[in-house]
């Protein structure tokens, strides 16, 4: 059996790890994830490269959560030919049903808007690319099979399959992958996706897991510790009362799915417990309205705090003005909003959807502040931010940047180091082989060299991308 890693290897996005092996004297193949990079042009052109094999040669795809760098290139995948099942749990495939079609439209809205300014004489630099269609959304949709937690499967004859719950995002799984090759014993492979916090908002703790062969961990924050979260708490009532009292207003950009739901819950509890006075707050994108919304349907999958917040908050609707913005007009009306607004917007790394939008109007204005709560990609508009550019560039134009920009880490939907290490610790021997992804070279190769350190563990490897590595 062998690996080779075709993202999510050296860097955070574009998750996709092709599996080869041997079964009843055929060669096998199935992929787990099949995400899109994210992070400027380099990510564009990555996300266009052909495969180094057909898209027919694999029997299968294993899908560990609906995060875009997970799942977000299924859809041209399969119109360039994959025909297999795609396995994935029951939230994740709701999940999809509303971030695929969204982001088809998102890209396509991006190509329509650039060659209207090209054709004006007002775009510069590169044009964006549309990756698929809705159609294409369609078919990769039809070809879905969704498996509950503890469920265990045979994918093909040799190969049997298990979703344990994550703790990252609603449907998010670590996927148990035990395969028994011709004349070799059972190997179990456990592919962690991306792995929560234990104790955060919304979500239940991830599963421990037990005993694996092969593992791929994740390592997003396997460099540092997250601000804990009383002292996210703080820092966040701070940045909110200080720019309210400013007479400002709040931009977060944020994902759809996962992260405009735990800030909601945070600041509807924030007010229930009275470190907040009332707030108003505006959720300016159609997925994650739909994302909220289905998180309410699997009301049993959230943990016990957010359950009893939620229950709150339905019988004190008036704590807080939330409201969920239905269309671009509404969307427009917000760029009229002085000050006193919370905007909670879509793309969590600022890269397009009405985020881009709400920068434009409230960055060059200093009474105005804008919250980060999520990690953002080497070439993002929000890593921009993060490192404190004086100015960027929003469609096509030169935009100031005036307004406070604060990071806030504890809210992350990963775990840190501490927290993985912590997970790491359930397994009761060490697996044979250990491949750190899904992190940036720093964070990947400190926590490479905390999992030798701390846990003793001999055989960890930090994989390059398009490199196969045999297990």
């Amino acid at each position: 059996m062998k690996i080779q890693f075709l993202g999510a290897a050296g860097e955070v996005t574009g998750s996709r790890h092709s599996v080869e092996l041997t079964l009843a004297g055929r060669q096998k193949r199935f992929m787990v994830d099949y995400g899109m990079f994210q992070g400027g042009r380099e990510a564009t052109n990555k996300n266009i490269e052909p495969l180094p094999f057909s898209p027919n040669d694999l029997d299968f795809i294993v899908l560990t959560h609906a995060h875009i760098d997970h799942s977000g290139l299924l859809p041209r995948l399969c119109a360039q030919g994959f025909s297999g099942p795609i396995y994935c749990t029951t939230a994740t495939f709701e999940l999809l049903k509303i971030l695929l079609p969204d982001s088809a439209y998102l890209q396509r809205a991006d190509v329509d808007r650039a060659d209207r300014k090209q054709k004006a004489g007002k775009w510069r630099g590169e044009m964006p690319i549309a990756l698929y269609s809705r159609e294409e959304v369609d078919l990769a949709l039809s070809q879905f099979t969704v498996l509950q937690y503890g469920q265990v499967v045979e994918a093909i004859p040799g190969i049997q399959l298990e979703f344990r719950n994550a703790g990252h995002i609603l449907g998010s799984a670590i996927a148990i992958i035990d395969i028994t090759e011709d004349n070799a014993q059972k190997k179990r492979c456990v592919f962690s996706g991306d792995i929560g916090m234990k104790g955060k908002v919304l979500m239940p703790d991830p599963d421990v897991i037990s005993n694996a062969d092969v593992l791929l961990v994740e390592s997003t924050y396997g460099d540092r510790q997250h601000r804990s979260l009383q002292d996210t708490e703080d820092e966040l009532v701070e940045v909110i009362s200080s720019t309210m009292t400013a007479h400002g207003n709040i931009v977060m950009p944020a994902f759809a799915v996962g992260r405009t739901q735990e800030i909601l819950f945070l600041l509807i509890d924030l007010v229930r417990r009275g470190r907040l006075p009332h707030l108003s707050i505006w959720v300016d994108s159609p997925m994650a309205t739909a994302a909220t919304h289905l998180t309410q349907h699997f009301f049993s999958q959230l943990d016990s705090q957010s359950q009893a917040t939620f229950e709150w908050f339905k019988a004190n609707p008036e704590s807080v003005d939330l409201r969920f913005i239905a269309d671009v007009e509404e969307s427009k009306a917000l760029n009229k909003i002085k000050g006193g607004a919370i905007i909670i917007s879509a793309s969590g790394m600022c890269d397009a959807g009405r985020i881009v939008h709400h920068l434009a109007s409230n960055l060059p204005r200093e009474q105005n502040a804008i919250i980060i709560t999520g990690f953002q990609a080497y070439g993002s508009l929000g890593r921009r931010l993060v490192d404190k550019a004086k100015k960027v560039r929003l469609f096509g134009e030169e935009v100031l940047v005036k307004a406070s920009i604060h990071t806030i880490g504890g809210l992350s939907a990963h775990a840190d180091r501490a927290g993985l290490l912590d997970w790491l610790k359930g397994f009761e021997l060490p697996p044979k082989s250990v491949f750190v992804v899904h992190g940036e070279p720093e964070s990947s190769s400190v926590f490479a060299e905390c999992i030798r350190d701390e846990l003793g563990w001999k055989n960890v490897i930090i994989p390059e991308r398009l490199h196969t590595y045999p297990c």
